[in-house]
């Protein structure tokens, strides 16, 4: 099954909840206003459900999600429900291939609606990075990380807000949200994973590269290489060739598990390059998924 677990696409529901708001997350028309990052024009044409399918074809399935950098997960209830509630209802309503992601308010944990709004067709959860960044984050959320794993649904990691605005434009892409990625990845693996051993977890943005850290990890006492987490899985976002090489190289080739191919693996990017495709259709198909990673 050929699955692009990474884009976003806002839809008419979602963007008049934003141009509602009088403080960020919001827009203005099209210009997006964020506390942490500047204020930036989105494409319209770049959220065209008509113009998206023609680039998704060849997809059996393209995942969106709610853009996490916008900090709609962490506003307060009577903020965040509503916008979380237009982008599920627009959600739902995709046509093929279009399926989604569900989302949730951090201010409010509520484990029964989650499980409502999985029931109703959602493929797992997104959460921004910051929130399972520690081992607080990650208790606070261990609630909803039992409900993914009763249901059987995966949980997809993504980067949150920009903690304040610095530097140039490209600045919150590369370093707060690498940065946040890299937290999580760790903080998940030492917290995480012992408290949810059956939760299937994905990470955006090739977890920030955190698994080229692992030398580093060696020496400073967090264990050696060898212990592959056949759950964990990481998504290419928009790294190239090197990159997702040498992440392959250092999570090591997975072996079949249960009889099949893991689940949500995808046929490569053409984009990448003959070295990349190799490796994600090759060296490591299990566990080295593509994603778009649509602009927000």
């Amino acid at each position: 099954m050929t699955v692009d677990v990474h884009q976003h696409l806002w839809t008419p529901g979602f963007t008049d909840a934003l141009r509602r708001r009088t403080a960020p997350p919001r827009l203005d028309g099209w210009t997006l206003i964020l506390d942490g990052e500047p204020a930036q024009e989105i494409s319209p044409r770049d959220h065209d459900p008509t113009a998206r399918r023609a680039r998704n074809e060849g997809l059996e399935l393209a995942l969106v999600s709610l853009s996490s950098p916008l900090g709609v997960e962490s506003l307060p209830p009577g903020e965040a429900w509503p916008i979380i509630d237009a982008y599920h209802e627009d959600a739902l309503a995709l046509p093929a291939p279009f399926g989604a992601w569900a989302a949730t308010c951090l201010s409010e944990i509520d484990p029964a609606r989650l499980a409502k709004t999985l029931g109703e067709g959602f493929a797992g959860l997104q959460v921004p990075a910051t929130a399972v960044g520690t081992r607080a984050g990650l208790t606070a959320l261990a609630p909803l990380l039992d409900v993914l794993t009763e249901h059987d649904r995966p949980l997809f990691v993504h980067p949150g807000p920009a903690a304040e605005p610095q530097g140039p434009a490209w600045w919150p892409a590369v370093v707060p949200y690498a940065q946040q990625m890299h937290a999580a990845w760790f903080a998940f693996a030492a917290f995480g994973r012992p408290r949810h051993p059956g939760l299937r977890v994905c990470f955006a943005l090739l977890a920030g590269l955190a698994p080229l850290h692992t030398e580093r990890l060696i020496n400073r006492g967090g264990g050696g290489r060898g212990r592959v987490d056949p759950l964990t899985f990481v998504e290419t976002s928009s790294y190239g060739p090197r990159a997702i090489d040498a992440v392959v190289r250092e999570l090591g080739v997975d072996v079949v598990v249960n009889g099949s191919d893991q689940p949500y693996a995808t046929a490569p990017d053409p984009a990448l390059g003959d070295a990349a495709r190799h490796a994600v259709a090759v060296t490591n198909p299990g566990r080295l998924l593509s994603g778009e990673e649509s602009r927000k």
